[in-house]
């Protein structure tokens, strides 16, 4: 009996044949799995799948001191990750060059990045970590280069309006789907879409784009040559991470506002404690709250739901 394999599974069997680490690899054999035909035809290879992913998952961790090199790992800074991805030229390292100090190459011509670049956007007194990374096309990406994606806080999916939007939204969604970052349920990576060269755009370009479009992405049009929308980056970037800031204010001294705590939002005053001192967190006695829901000074329970701006004023025992 033919096998008749689908389209979703070799790309799945792509994904395996470039995953470099045994992660990736498991993440890939379960997704072939998935996706083939279960029917008598492909009993020895779900047989072999089975027989692999097993030995994956039974084999040891690397072991210390074993040098390599993950170019793809991008230790996380600041209040939260936004790591970019899109097809060549279409603005990536134009967007981090205009928002932070990283040094990115910016070229007209493909595949100047290379590997990934961080750099800090600042949002009033935080910092988010904005990272570029190589561009990708429906016939490659850099080994492990998923890697980037899988373990940041926000994807934001770069389109460039001035050329194929359909086919460029394509490429990207099924990078991110076939690696099972993106789907249409609970287990997706938060993605937003930031759409480039708004300046020499069709007019239609970005409604096209959003047809083109089965996910209910936040959409932010922008110019970076003519800076339009540039600046609304920073505040969609906090807002969507989902975080607030609460400044600390020690007993009997003034409030400190040079480095506020960040927080998920929905943190309660126990939260707080754990993070300023863990190993205090079990004593707190009583907090103190200064915020816009309560009134100067009030003495709030430990169960308290923080808000953004918060200030607080823990006793520990």
């Amino acid at each position: 009996m033919p096998a008749n394999l689908t389209p979703d599974y070799f790309k799945a069997e792509e994904w395996f044949r470039k995953a470099t680490t045994n992660e990736e690899k498991v993440l890939a054999l379960e997704q072939m799995l998935a996706t083939i035909p279960k029917h008598k035809g492909t009993e020895h290879l779900q047989a072999d799948i089975k027989r692999r992913l097993s030995k994956l998952k039974e084999a040891p961790a690397q072991k210390a001191g074993a040098h390599h090199t993950d170019i793809f790992h991008v230790p996380k800074t600041g209040a939260g990750q936004v790591v970019l991805i899109g097809t060549p030229n279409c603005g990536k390292s134009s967007i981090v060059a205009a928002l932070t100090n990283a040094k990115v190459n910016v070229a007209d011509f493909p595949f100047a990045t290379t590997a990934p670049v961080p750099g800090m956007v600042h949002f009033e007194d935080v910092q988010i970590q904005l990272v570029d990374t190589p561009p990708i096309t429906a016939d490659y990406s850099a080994p492990g280069q998923v890697g980037v994606y899988r373990h940041c806080d926000l994807i934001a999916i770069v389109i460039d309006l001035s050329a194929d939007v359909a086919e460029q939204l394509r490429i990207c969604l099924d990078f991110l789907e076939t690696r099972r970052l993106l789907a249409d349920d609970t287990t997706s990576k938060k993605t937003i879409c930031i759409c480039t060269k708004s300046d020499i755009a069709e007019p239609d370009a970005l409604q096209t784009l959003k047809q083109s479009c089965k996910y209910p992405f936040e959409f932010i049009e922008i110019s970076v040559k003519t800076g339009a929308s540039l600046n609304q980056l920073p505040t969609t970037f906090f807002r969507l991470l989902n975080i607030i800031r609460i400044y600390a204010k020690p007993p009997g001294k003034p409030v400190d506002k040079k480095e506020p705590f960040i927080l998920p939002a929905g943190s309660n005053v126990t939260d707080l404690a754990g993070v300023v001192h863990k190993g205090l967190a079990e004593k707190l006695k009583l907090a103190k709250i200064w915020g816009d829901n309560t009134y100067p000074g009030q003495n709030v329970h430990h169960t308290h739901i923080l808000h953004d701006k918060d200030i607080i004023e823990l006793h520990f025992s």
